[in-house]
């Protein structure tokens, strides 16, 4: 029985062996994340959460057959980005495309206000949330899952299913033109970077 499993292969161990415990842990655990990360995919808010909860039906369904992820956070993330593609292409919301190469990825960082007490600072984040929406689709998605889901490259590699260099380029080059848009900030990009986690 899974109590309060700090490691989420620990609870994919249990929840393949049919702890239900485990199971609730994860989804409670990683529920919040999928939707955010959805919901910057696309705008159907419902087909979002619909998503989410048939890949974690899926996973209970199909239990027996799951290999352990390296990170099943990537890996719930990538199932939920797969099957939003899926719902989307099936419902000609988007042209016919395995991937989500004609979403728009809007990124949305949220800021808790009470978070920011100094006024110029809740700016910048603003600001940066906006300029960082003018970045290229795979720079955004990039950006939003190293400092918002704090996915490492390897995962977001898998994730994306490109390899672990493109990933550092797209980070590279989105940090890069943040930098240009923010000539001599970067300490407080930086600052507002952690803001965003």
């Amino acid at each position: 029985m899974a109590s309060s499993i700090d490691h989420d292969q620990d609870l994919w161990c249990l929840l393949k062996a049919g702890d239900e415990e485990a199971y609730s842990q994860l989804f409670r655990r990683h529920y919040a994340s999928l939707v955010s990360y959805g919901k910057s995919l696309t705008s159907h808010h419902i087909l979002v959460q619909d998503c989410v909860q048939e890949v974690f039906i899926e996973i209970w369904m199909y239990r027996n057959n799951l290999v352990i992820p390296s990170s099943v956070k990537a890996y719930l993330l990538s199932g939920v980005r797969k099957r939003i593609a899926r719902k989307l292409e099936r419902d000609h919301i988007f042209r016919h495309s395995d991937e989500l190469a004609d979403v728009s990825c809007e990124v949305s960082f949220t800021v808790l206000d009470e978070m920011i007490s100094d006024e110029e600072t809740r700016n910048q984040v603003y600001t940066l949330n906006h300029f960082i929406n003018q970045l290229p689709r795979r720079q955004r998605e990039a950006l939003y899952l190293r400092y918002h889901q704090e996915l490492d490259i390897e995962e977001i590699a898998q994730l994306l299913q490109v390899n672990s260099q493109s990933v550092s380029n797209l980070l590279h080059r989105g940090i890069k033109h943040l930098r240009e848009i923010w000539v001599g900030e970067l300490p407080s990009l930086l600052i507002l970077f952690s803001f965003l986690c």
